[in-house]
């Protein structure tokens, strides 16, 4: 049995086109989405059209839970904002009927051909936990809780890792479209199953990045996702954080200087250059 977990797409096409092919080479037997297909690149729909073509599970992710719950009473008011443009482009590329299939997509879940493993996006308690190496061990109980499994596949953080716990063992797959770890290819993992144990292996493939970046200007995402949607352009052309340090440094700096969120990211990028 050959499974590879693909997570944390969001809208790269060129990335997950590429991490398909490199996986159906490796002679898998299933494919599972681990979330977050949407939202950061300029091809969410393509992705997610993508990924429902391949016929394998697909798992919710934070930003799935932001395309379905946009414009309801469970909508933060803050995706409302200048901050959040990339989903309000990402949201016009869907229709209704695919907005309520995305929000009926599962948290959790087991494959009756992956016994002992249990899928998540986050964790089993939602999907925006982080775990990370610094992650103590003591908080790890509460967002698995009653959790047996001795293999959690994850994503979310956007860097491969794999944690012991007491149970066994916690793998954070990486990420397809939108790698943090300096490192610009499309990862996932691989899990195969032998003599009744689990093996697992991460995998990087190059991808034209190039293309993706064209993508960012020929679909006008660049234009329509504001400041923030230059960030996201750093982040898949360094694959490196530029989204939450730059959004520590927005506070510090709106403490003492009141700034535009644009004259904040135009100070935050030439500092970065």
């Amino acid at each position: 049995m050959r499974l590879a977990v693909l997570a944390d797409i969001h809208g790269n096409l060129p990335a997950f086109e590429a991490a398909i092919g490199h996986a159906s080479k490796q002679g898998v037997d299933r494919f599972l989405i681990a979330g977050d297909i949407a939202v950061g690149g300029p091809d969410s729909a393509a992705c997610w059209h993508f990924a429902q073509s391949l016929g394998e599970p697909i798992l919710r992710g934070n930003h799935e839970r932001y395309l379905a719950h946009y414009g309801t009473a469970k909508a933060d008011p803050l995706w409302e904002t200048e901050q959040f443009a990339p989903l309000q482009w990402a949201i016009s590329q869907f229709t209704e009927a695919e907005r309520q299939a995305i929000d009926q997509l599962p948290l959790t879940l087991r494959l009756a051909d992956a016994p002992g493993v249990l899928f998540v996006h986050a964790s089993a308690r939602n999907d925006k936990d982080s775990i990370y190496g610094h992650t103590p061990a003591s908080n790890l109980p509460a967002m698995f809780p009653g959790i047996h499994d001795s293999l959690v596949v994850r994503a979310h953080n956007h860097i491969c890792q794999i944690r012991i716990w007491e149970h066994g063992h916690i793998v954070t797959s990486g990420s397809v479209g939108l790698p943090l770890d300096s490192n610009p290819s499309a990862q996932y993992l691989m899990l195969e199953r032998a003599n009744g144990e689990w093996h697992f292996e991460h995998h990087s493939v190059p991808y034209d990045v190039g293309r993706t970046l064209r993508r960012f200007e020929e679909t006008g995402f660049l234009r329509e996702a504001g400041p923030i949607g230059q960030l996201l352009y750093r982040e898949v052309e360094t694959a490196s954080h530029h989204m939450v340090p730059f959004l520590r440094a927005y506070r510090r700096w709106a403490q003492q200087d009141p700034l535009s969120l644009e004259q904040a990211v135009a100070r935050y990028l030439s500092n970065w250059r």
